[in-house]
């Protein structure tokens, strides 16, 4: 029996999960709106496997349009106690080519019109996001993905910018000077808010392009982003299976399952009663702990 359940979230060019087909279509409202999508639950492999379109179905939304808030919290209400972000990323390495995987493990922030955390409205929370990644899962993922016969590069800084747009040249020339590894649009806040949701988290990166500061290779275009993850994305949903396999008998031993615990500095009395129970599933269990 599952030890725990992993949920998935495919970005551009993995918009669906076979082997889910036959289980449960879930809609879900959240108080934070609407998800991307419906996700999609079924036992794979051993475990519960919960995915979701991070762009929904026929990718319509901007990453700035993306409801993180309301796809991470969702996750949550499902049970998911790992989750695997698959995302598009341009490498910044000469040694990082098209076609590559990435396992990241760090974040840099230049986005500016998202929110990225479940608190505020009377509630204050400060969770440690040093090391956004849980090491443990990543590690997991990563033997994962040699199963399924390719390899994953384990560490890696992750920029993520607002977007649509890619890069300037001379963005990505300072990217590339501030020692940034990829960069992406949409992984940061997915990162941030699983950390609050008490989540195991890992980002497997999919190169797909030079961004734009490569001289020997043209500038990106979305035509050759779609190409290299229609190639790779047979190899993301493969490794997926075989990460499903290998949680069936695992049990959470890190910090993750912790992270919210002393994180929350407001006064109990002062907490409006509807941010309570709206973050209930995420705070739940600790204000239970207080009261006996």
């Amino acid at each position: 029996m599952a030890s725990g359940i992993l949920g998935v979230i495919g970005g551009s060019g993995f918009y669906s999960m076979p082997g889910l087909e036959g289980g449960a279509r879930l809609e879900i409202n959240t108080p934070f709106g609407k998800p991307s999508d419906v996700f999609y639950k079924a036992a794979v492999e051993g475990t519960e496997i919960v995915f979701l379109s991070r762009h929904g179905s026929g990718h319509r939304l901007l990453p700035s349009e993306v409801n993180y808030r309301a796809n991470i919290y969702g996750m949550k209400l499902l049970g998911v106690e790992y989750l695997l972000s698959v995302s598009a990323v341009g490498s910044l390495r000469e040694d990082l080519a098209p076609g590559d995987f990435v396992l990241v493990d760090q974040f840099v922030d230049r986005t500016f019109l998202r929110p990225s955390t479940f608190f505020g409205n009377g509630i204050v929370a400060h969770v440690s996001l040093a090391d956004p990644v849980c090491a443990q899962f990543a590690g997991r993922v990563a033997e994962a993905v040699k199963a399924a016969g390719s390899q994953a590069r384990v560490g890696g800084t992750y920029i993520c910018i607002e977007g649509p747009e890619f890069s300037t040249r001379a963005e990505s020339e300072m990217y590339r000077s501030m020692k940034m590894d990829v960069i992406g649009m949409t992984a940061m806040q997915e990162a941030r808010l699983a950390r609050e949701a008490e989540l195991c988290y890992a980002a497997l990166a999919t190169v797909t392009d030079y961004d734009c500061w490569h001289r020997d290779h043209r500038n990106v275009e979305i035509g050759d982003v779609l190409r290299v993850l229609r190639e790779n994305v047979d190899i993301a949903r493969t490794s997926v299976i075989k990460l499903a396999g290998a949680l069936s008998s695992n049990t959470r031993s890190c910090a993750c399952s912790y992270a919210l615990k002393g994180a929350i500095i407001t006064e109990r009395r002062l907490i409006p009663q509807k941010v309570l129970e709206q973050l209930q599933p995420l705070i739940g269990k600790y204000l239970q702990a207080e009261r006996g």
